[in-house]
């Protein structure tokens, strides 16, 4: 079999594939056949007399993992290996060990609309006020300063020392004991609770090891520190651990993924081979020589070459509009071109910063009659009537799931009010018992009469009959509940305000029942575990013919003939939120241009407009400066009607000491030259840094002292 897989690979495939023993750091640039080099590098182990069953490969999304299972079957390679992502991984060893972990088995996971409800009972719980502790900055703050990097409870309050921190212990506190309380995690927990499962019980961790003998992790340049201690946990043990990434693709620093990770690997295993992946089979000349000049300008990074495969092809079009709405005509009229010419709708994408600059294209693309989708998978599981038929369903597996109860208690409605519901926490506190055992026990609570005894019992005699149904598969038993709940005839008597509603949970059973067409022993434990852990881009169709519409971050690990750009200016590319001082910030940023640059194969079109819509005002815009990196030429993009003049000599440099009308005095820091469009970068005696366009900025030079 060794033959037939060697005749396939390059010479660096080859040397990835066929390594045995030790550790090994892939870094495969993009296009390069990362995903071919893990699944022949499976089938490979398999073939020299490795068992599947101690093949671990993980992934960061499902859409991944699934495509590596697809590929393992596609090279006729024994069934057994682990192929999940990092989360489904901890999940798994999470059940299996959860006595140890102290734990239920049977525990649920929040998903995001979950955890804030959460969050906002904890602060509130807290005797705070939401004000001044929004439950968004305190769940970034508790996930990512904290979870990410294995501090728990105890920890973060021995080590707090500020008003901010010593309050935010107590949320985390009491966060984390709602969590407990009913009996779910979230999504760092998951990698919390696994890595210290790892640490705290060496037993644990050399079962899963000598399980485990040979480790495979995608994407590792996107592992945070919880992920990081988990890997070498499981691999501490034989030294088998096989990585592959990129550390110009790392784009989730926001969300703590660690560049370091895999900038550091060959520290943390000096004896690691290393192989280059350098050749790239997906896209032409042209668009790998702009990406490779783009991302040159980043510091903290492996040296490579994306070496094409492809010759040239067409130019990168970049295009300068008046504002958003030329922009997003002009790509339409662009779709229109292409598809005239063969091109398919579904080989099309349109990359954007964030969501909001959806809605132009969108309206552009609904007046030219050009079919799209957006790829936003999450946003289906939060719509109101999916997340009450989840909520229906999670009660099922775990009644301890206060927040699953409570929004389903009462909806449809059935005359359990809010009075009603007060009293039985009150009797559930008092008598140190779950919300679902007090319902079970409605008899005995005095301080209820007896029309809502009547209606609490028939609401828990329904779930319980519900409960008689788990064994089987998921779809009949969720358009059982779906009838029987009222939720049916409650969005039909809705007319036309509940058609749409219908047809998403229409949607959500379809799904359940090609859940348990693929699962080999489905249960609905493990259906809503999979729900739990989807990402936006496990919900891109590709099947169907339509443009896809998403943001930069979400098109990682995907590719198209034809890809647009839109929006390549200061404020969106970079993003505002960018700290300009700081240089781990903008060399993200400019990471994530990458990614969207190298997901085309031959077509890429860039484009910024000179005015944006940005919260209901037309404000003029500044082009990015990814743009110069390019080595765009934009005295070639400007229009003659512009109604400004071209300034065509600058001496501004460095040092110099400048006035500004509104920001007062300050010293430049940098110039860079854009020709009509150059820009200045102004650190201000204010403390403030700003990145002016020259010809707007009305700077006044000052005699340095």
């Amino acid at each position: 079999m060794n033959d037939t897989l060697s005749q396939q690979l390059t010479p660096s495939q080859k040397k990835a594939v066929f390594h045995l023993e030790g550790p090994l750091l892939v870094i495969a640039g993009p296009g390069s056949g990362k995903t071919r080099v893990i699944t022949y590098r499976i089938a490979a182990l398999i073939d020299t007399g490795i068992r599947p069953f101690n093949i671990c490969a993980i992934t960061f999304t499902n859409k991944a993992a699934d495509e590596m299972r697809q590929r393992t079957i596609t090279l006729e390679t024994p069934a057994g290996a682990h192929i999940s992502t990092f989360h489904s991984l901890c999940v798994t060893i999470l059940r299996q060990f959860a006595a140890k972990a102290g734990i239920h088995p049977n525990f649920t996971i929040y998903n995001e609309s979950d955890q804030t409800r959460c969050i906002k009972q904890a602060i509130k719980d807290c005797g705070l006020d939401t004000t001044n502790f929004p439950p968004a900055r305190c769940l970034d703050a508790i996930s990512n300063r904290l979870k990410n990097n294995l501090i728990d409870v105890d920890s973060f309050k021995s080590q707090a020392d500020d008003f901010f921190s010593e309050t935010l212990a107590r949320i985390y506190a009491r966060y984390q004991q709602i969590l407990s309380q009913a009996n779910t995690l979230d999504f760092d927990d998951l990698l919390m609770k696994t890595a210290f499962l790892l640490r705290d019980h060496p037993d644990v961790c050399s079962e899963l090891g000598n399980r485990f003998r040979f480790l495979l992790i995608d994407e590792y340049q996107d592992t945070n520190y919880a992920q990081y201690k988990i890997a070498k946990a499981l691999a501490s043990a034989h030294n088998n651990i096989c990585v592959t990434g990129d550390p110009d693709q790392s784009i989730y620093r926001w969300r703590g993924a660690d560049i370091r990770n895999i900038l550091a690997f060959e520290d943390d295993w000096p004896d690691a081979t290393v192989v280059k992946l350098e050749e790239n089979f997906r896209s032409t000349a042209n668009i790998l020589e702009t990406a490779d000049r783009l991302i040159s300008c980043n510091l903290n990074r492996k040296q490579k070459r994306l070496v094409p495969t492809k010759p040239p092809g067409q130019d990168v079009i970049v295009n300068a509009f008046a504002d958003e709405l030329e922009e997003a005509q002009a790509l339409a009229n662009q779709v229109k071109q292409l598809t005239d010419n063969g091109a398919s709708l579904n080989d099309i994408a349109v990359f954007y910063r964030v969501n909001a600059q959806s809605r132009a294209i969108e309206e552009a693309l609904i007046q030219n009659q050009i079919p799209y989708q957006i790829v936003r998978g999450v946003e289906f599981y939060n719509r109101k009537e999916i997340r009450d038929m989840l909520a229906y369903l999670k009660i099922l597996v775990n009644p301890d799931d206060e927040i699953a109860l409570l929004r389903v208690i009462n909806t449809p409605a059935r005359g359990i009010g809010k009075t009603t519901v007060d009293r039985l926490r009150t009797y559930a506190s008092h008598k140190n018992i779950t919300l679902y055992e007090a319902l079970k026990k409605v008899g005995s609570i005095d301080s209820l009469s007896k029309a809502p005894k009547a209606k609490i019992a028939a609401f828990v005699n329904m779930l319980e009959q519900f409960k008689t149904d788990l064994t089987g598969q998921v779809a009949p038993l969720a358009e059982r509940l779906f009838i029987e709940s009222g939720l049916q005839q409650y969005l039909k008597a809705a007319g036309e305000d509940g058609k749409n509603a219908l047809e998403n949970v229409n949607e959500l059973i379809n799904a359940a029942a090609q859940y348990d067409h693929q699962a080999e022993k489905p249960t609905l434990l493990d259906y809503l575990q999979q729900i739990s852990l989807v990402s936006d881009v496990d919900a891109y169709d590709t099947s169907i013919d339509r443009v896809a519409l998403m943001t930069l971050h979400t098109a990682k690990g995907l590719e198209f003939e034809n890809v647009f750009i839109v929006g390549v200016e200061e404020g969106l590319l970079p993003h505002e939120r960018t700290n300009t001082d700081d240089a781990d910030d903008l060399e993200e940023e400019r990471r994530l241009f990458f990614v969207g640059i190298t997901r085309a194969k031959s077509g890429l079109y860039i484009s910024y407009a000179r005015y944006r819509t940005i919260r209901g005002q037309l404000l003029r815009t500044i082009p990015s400066q990814f743009l110069f990196e390019l080595g765009i030429n934009f005295a070639e993009l400007t229009q003659e009607d512009d109604g400004f003049s071209v300034i065509t000599q600058y001496d501004f440099n460095p040092g110099q000491m400048v006035q500004h009308g509104s920001f007062g005095l300050g010293t430049v820091t940098e110039f860079i030259d854009m020709g009509e469009n150059s820009i200045v970068v102004v650190k201000f005696n204010t403390g403030q840094t700003k990145s002016l366009m020259l010809k707007y900025a009305n700077l006044s030079k000052i005699d340095n002292i």
